[in-house]
């Protein structure tokens, strides 16, 4: 199918910018009729890419001063000259292109149409005004390149996040370079709470990584050396060397800009309708354009063909879709910078309106409404205070690297000042040491049986992770550790209930743990204990059902979820490369509030480009009456073009103004 020029014109920009951003060192090829080289001018200053309108303009004003002002008009053959110049400056790009595309029999397009129209006003004298047509055009065109690089600015503003620099060891010494440059078998250092960029082979006797995003699984995974260590996996607690085998450009982050480059490929239905539209309108207008001029000859008595073929100019001006096929994609395009600038990417502008049909949202709870690391829940004191209890489990665990010890540490705060003595670590049981001259002994059940240290039967239906203590082979407590349920969770879910949306949640954890999480924060279905095939089994009911979906999850395993819901969201800082390559909507902060906004964004965006359509179509038809009435003149008929035009090219920037 062809599309228009004006939206292509946009989408081309899109992906220039972000062939830079992702340094592809493959030139973009454009076809001869990519424009009026938008991409070079919006990379330019603005008025340098533009002195030769801004001259045109210059010498349009001075002759109408000189005309309106002055009441000085020039011999008709210097006055053509001058604005012939004009015309030439303003729009020379235009007229190339509509004779090139005329010489392939493509004659029904705006720059035919614009050209037509300012020929046939210099031949019947109105000079200023075939030039105002021109350049008013052309200051239109202006409009719509800086409102398309300010969109495509905010998208590689959100797209350029990759790892600036890593540490390379280089000669036995650190030394920082661009990951881009790091080469297969060199090591690299991740330093803790620093995420892995490249994948490779932990070199390390051992390092802890949060791996939510790639296993599903809440616990920190401990790594030993010779395994595999991926990017996008985050360094929890000591320093550790990675041996490169994967080059940057295969990363999760660069696989991301290169998905974005073809986000322009898939519109919306709204802008596939209007191209279509678009290809119908233009030659209809062209013909009634004539009509107007031929006609009336055959009806009117007193037949002047300068005034009728003037009026069919006005006709042919005011009937140029400019402000439809430069505003529609670009409101779609604003709509992908608001939510960008809200750290949200659309994968296109088809997914905007997507998420405008969403009655159903459909979530992981592991790294997608939990945090994926693990917090201190509960300190459950025996015969003892739970000052004295986290006291003692802080002393003991400050002697460990582990992750579950650090949540330990994290949350004795001040209690946890006292050192521990003796410390001993009992492998697969825990640890066992002196503190404040007590035995103290913390690790998990199977530490206090092989102490023969008696303790509550129902601690072992406990379905959170446990840390069990004894203070002089007495059972003292236990502490809960478990995975922390995002901060902007409850508030998401409370959202969605108000746009009265259904909320749904899917995990392969314990029923139990689901529901404790699904109540905390409302949500009105949960179901644990899934495997990735009975996720797929639960969306594909609720299809069933009739409710349109959007799956948000962040592991591997939710890929073919992802795939099968009407709109795929892929918590993306920490998500798989399948996940993210599968998704239509990657949320790049893992907040679930951002689901909501998502389904904003797509709102607005409706609704805007809707009021341009409208705006322009009555506009359009009442000047269009007036026109071949002989009411309006070619600068009413300039004035109402662009005029709307530039209304609805702003109404469209307006969505990357709006606070979702």
């Amino acid at each position: 199918m062809e599309h228009n020029h004006k939206n292509e014109q946009a989408e081309d920009l899109q992906l220039d910018e972000l062939e830079k951003v992702t340094d592809n060192s493959e030139e973009h090829e454009h076809s001869e009729d990519d424009g009026h080289d938008h991409g070079e001018q919006a990379e330019e200053a603005g008025w340098k890419a533009h002195w030769d309108l801004l001259l045109a303009l210059a010498i349009l004003i001075v002759l109408l001063v000189l005309e309106y002002g002055f009441k000085i008009t020039l011999p008709n053959i210097p006055a053509l000259i001058i604005n012939f110049i004009a015309w030439i400056l303003a729009g020379r790009k235009v007229a190339d292109l509509a004779f090139r595309k005329s010489k392939r029999g493509d004659f029904f397009n705006e720059f035919v149409l614009m050209t037509v129209a300012t020929i046939g006003a210099f031949l019947i004298g109105e000079y200023e005004e075939g030039v105002a047509v021109m350049v008013f055009y052309q200051i239109g065109e202006w409009f719509q390149d800086a409102a398309v690089s300010n969109a495509k600015r905010n998208i590689k503003t959100l797209l350029d996040i990759r790892p600036d620099e890593v540490t390379v060891l280089r000669n036995g010494k650190p030394e920082v370079s661009d990951p881009a440059k790091v080469q297969l078998g060199e090591s690299i250092q991740v330093k803790p709470g620093e995420k892995v960029a490249l994948d490779g082979e932990l070199i390390s006797e051992s390092a802890s990584f949060n791996t939510a995003a790639l296993t599903g699984e809440s616990k920190p995974d401990t790594k030993y050396k010779g395994e595999a260590v991926y990017a996008g996996m985050i360094n929890l607690n000591t320093v550790a060397e990675v041996k490169v085998n994967a080059l940057f450009k295969d990363s999760k982050l660069s696989k991301v800009l290169e998905m974005v480059q073809d986000a322009t490929a898939r519109k919306s239905q709204t802008q596939l309708f209007i191209s279509r539209f678009a290809k119908v309108y233009t030659p209809i207008v062209f013909f009634l354009a004539l009509a107007v001029c031929v006609v009336p000859y055959f009806i009117v008595e007193d037949y002047s063909f300068q005034t009728w073929f003037y009026r069919s100019l006005v006709f042919l001006v005011i009937s140029c879709p400019c402000a439809l096929v430069v505003s529609i994609p670009l409101g779609y395009f604003g709509g992908i910078g608001l939510a960008s600038r809200n750290g949200i990417l659309f994968k296109g502008g088809n997914f905007l309106d997507v998420m405008t049909k969403v009655n159903t949202v459909v979530m992981d709870k592991t790294g997608t409404l939990t945090k994926g690391v693990f917090k201190v829940q509960q300190v459950v004191p025996n015969n003892i205070s739970k000052e004295e209890l986290s006291k003692y489990a802080s002393a003991i665990e400050q002697n460990s690297t582990h992750p579950i010890a650090k949540a330990v540490t994290e949350y004795a705060g001040n209690n946890g000042t006292v050192k521990a003595e003796s410390v001993e670590e009992i492998a697969g049981y825990g640890l066992k040491g002196k503190v404040e001259g007590k035995e103290v002994l913390a690790g998990n059940l199977k530490l206090l049986k092989k102490f023969n240290i008696d303790y509550p039967k129902e601690l072992e239906q406990v379905v959170d992770t446990i840390v069990v203590l004894a203070v002089n082979n007495q059972y003292a407590g236990y502490i809960t550790i478990a995975d922390e349920v995002k901060e902007d969770a409850a508030k998401a879910i409370a959202e969605m209930h108000k746009l009265n949306i259904q909320t749904v949640m899917l995990s392969g954890d314990k029923q139990s743990v689901v529901d404790q999480v699904a109540k905390s924060i409302g949500i009105d279905k949960a179901f644990g204990d899934l495997l990735p095939e009975g996720k797929v089994e639960k969306v594909q009911q609720l299809k069933n059902e009739g409710r349109r979906i959007a799956f948000a999850g962040d592991g591997v395993n939710d890929a073919p979820v992802v795939a099968l819901a009407d709109a795929g969201i892929a918590m993306g800082g920490l998500g798989s490369d399948a996940t993210i390559e599968t998704a239509d909507v990657v949320i790049q902060n893992d907040q679930p509030y951002k689901i909501v906004s998502a389904i904003k964004i797509g709102k607005i965006t409706r609704n805007i480009v809707w009021q341009n359509i409208i705006l322009a179509m009555i506009i359009k038809v009442i000047v269009l009456i007036l026109g071949a009435g002989g009411v309006a003149t070619l600068w009413e008929a300039v004035i109402a073009d662009v005029g709307v035009a530039l209304l609805a090219i702003l109404n469209a920037v307006r969505i990357q103004r709006i606070t979702v």
